[in-house]
Parts: structure tokens; C-alpha cells; sequence
């Protein structure tokens, strides 16, 4: 089932069972569930042949692919992608391919953007840790505070909506690289006892949920890599730390990717009149994030049951 369809299998079987058995009309049946009657169709019909079984799943892939792309051009553009590092407007005369389809298999074999690969060597960077808690990226975004009656990237700056001093919220934030489950907490600075006491929470609640951390990732901030407490807060977890390399934000690029959602999915998702309306709105953003929102690197698990089902392979 792709991620935008409207049925699950449940709903599908109720669709059918309305026309089927309560002797509903199609169009009212499909209406009702909110697809078009030629969708309706499609599955009274596979229902009708296969039973249940025709509601199920199907994979998309043809049988055969006749026209498919031969392994060697697909090599040819994987080295020629490595070697020189270009895009595909500029590898097509290279390889002697059309744009379209470099496109397509540098998407395929995870290559499509160049920020994933390191620049120097062109070794991609994109990595996926194989249990819980063997590293946790964490990060920490600054953002300004609302004024009471919202601030200026709704009401528009010039319309009555005065210069906020109200400071800063920083949003402190800890990432399970294998699972990407997320923990969250808005503290009111970023100094280093305050890491320090927001890394023992992190490692805390990840505990309850049998994770131990082995390792830490941080950018090189001097709140992470010379605080004397963050240390002491490693020790005491027995944890590695790790650093971003040098001027190479993507080592730490699901923190980065885990920004990105937080400003798109709760910070600025919606109008908020106050900064406690949105600080309130927090706690249930994370528990989407984490137990309901389908994350396209898991293969449409969510954090929590990707979590969930590697566990067991971490000793706590």
C-alpha cells in the first residue's frame, strides 16, 4: 500500500461487504468511503475473483522489464557519478544516458543528492547504525520565543506587531541513529551542565525503553567538547563521544534531517498566539513523530516500532 492511498485492507473489505452483503450502491458505497467508483469497482471485482485475498497488497513490479537498464550502463553511471562527482545534466554526455535516467538509478542506489557524499573523497556518508543506542546524535536549535498575540512570520512585520525580547527557547534534542525515535526536551539555555543534564534524561528515557547508549555524537560546539560535565555525564553512561568531522554538517545529518521536521511539523506548522501555545503543542508533535508518523528511510515503520523490533538485540 503506497503512502498516500486512502484504503487499508480493513477499509477495503468494508467497502466490499457494504455492496456484497448490505446491497449498497457502488457510487454511495464509495462515496461513503471517500474514493472514486472506479476504485470501488476495482476491488468488488478483485473480491469477487479471489476473495479476501484479492484485498491484500499487491507490489507494483512487472513480471518482466524488457527495457530495463543493462547492469553494465548502471555501473558505468555509479563509477562516473563517483569519479567526478556531477550531476545528471553533466553526467549524461559522460555515460551516454539520458538525464532522466541517471536520475533514476542514482535515486534507486541512494546517490541523489551530493551532500550525502563527502567532497574531497566522494565516499558516501550515509550511514545506518545495526542496533538502538549504538550511537545517538544529539543537537540542540535555537528559536526565538513568541510574543503573546504572535509573532512576525504570520502577522507580517509593519502591522502593529512589536519587536519580540522575549529571548530564546532551546529546543535540545537526541536521536537514535538506527531507529531515528527522538527525544526532546526545551531547556533554557545550551550551556554545557545543561547538555550534560539533558544527555542523563536522554539516556534515562531511553533506558525505559530497554536502549542502552554506547556512543554520543555532537558537533564540535564548545558546550559538548570542553565542558567539564558533559564529560563526566559520558563517563558515568559509558559512552564514546564522537564529533561531526570539520565543516561536514552531513556526519550529523539526521539531526539535521530531525530540524527540518520539527520547524516544518511544530514550529511553525501553524499559527501559535503565545510561546506557551506552541511549548504545549510539543509533547504531542514527538509522540506523532515517534509512534505514528511513517519515516521513508525505515520502509514506512515508525521510529517506535523499528525500536521495538530491534530491541532485542541490545544488551541493557
Amino acid at each position: 500500500m503506497h503512502r498516500r492511498a486512502k484504503l487499508t485492507v480493513f477499509g477495503r473489505r468494508l467497502l466490499v461487504e457494504r455492496i456484497e452483503q448490505e446491497g449498497w450502491p457502488i457510487a454511495h458505497a464509495a462515496a461513503m468511503t471517500g474514493v472514486s467508483r472506479q476504485t470501488a469497482t476495482k476491488w468488488v471485482r478483485r473480491y469477487r475473483a479471489e476473495g479476501l485475498v484479492g484485498l491484500e497488497d499487491r507490489s507494483s513490479r512487472p513480471n518482466r522489464s524488457p527495457r530495463a537498464l543493462a547492469r553494465e550502463q548502471v555501473a558505468a553511471i555509479l563509477a562516473a557519478r563517483h569519479e567526478l562527482g556531477l550531476g545528471p545534466h553533466r553526467l549524461a554526455p559522460v555515460v551516454g544516458s539520458p538525464r532522466s535516467t541517471i536520475s533514476d538509478v542514482l535515486r534507486r542506489h541512494g546517490l541523489s543528492r551530493l551532500r550525502d557524499r563527502d567532497r574531497p573523497s566522494g565516499v558516501p556518508i550515509r550511514y545506518v547504525r545495526e542496533r538502538p543506542g549504538e550511537l545517538l546524535h544529539i543537537d540542540v536549535k535555537k528559536l526565538g520565543r513568541i510574543p503573546d498575540g504572535g509573532g512576525h512570520r504570520f502577522r507580517g512585520r509593519g502591522n502593529g506587531t512589536p519587536k519580540s525580547r522575549a529571548g530564546y527557547d532551546y529546543v535540545h534534542q537526541a536521536i537514535d541513529d538506527m531507529s531515528r525515535v527522538a527525544y526532546v526536551d526545551v531547556l533554557s539555555d545550551e550551556r554545557g551542565p545543561t547538555c550534560a543534564r539533558f544527555l542523563r534524561e536522554a539516556a534515562a528515557w531511553f533506558a525505559r525503553q530497554g536502549v542502552r547508549i554506547e556512543r554520543v555524537m555532537t558537533d564540535n560546539a564548545l558546550n559538548y567538547t570542553r565542558s567539564r560535565d558533559f564529560r563526566a555525564a559520558l563517563t558515568d553512561l559509558g559512552a564514546r563521544h564522537k564529533r561531526t568531522r570539520f565543516r561536514r554538517p552531513q556526519t550529523n545529518g539526521k539531526s539535521e534531517r530531525f530540524n527540518r521536521t520539527l520547524l516544518d511539523e511544530w514550529a511553525y506548522v501553524r499559527p501559535y498566539d503565545s510561546n506557551n501555545q506552541r511549548l504545549l503543542a510539543l509533547p504531542d508533535f514527538v509522540d506523532r513523530y515517534n509512534n505514528h508518523r511513517p519515516h521513508s528511510a525505515l520502509k514506512g515503520l515508525t521510529p517506535m516500532a523499528a525500536l521495538v523490533n530491534n530491541v532485542s538485540g541490545n544488551h541493557t
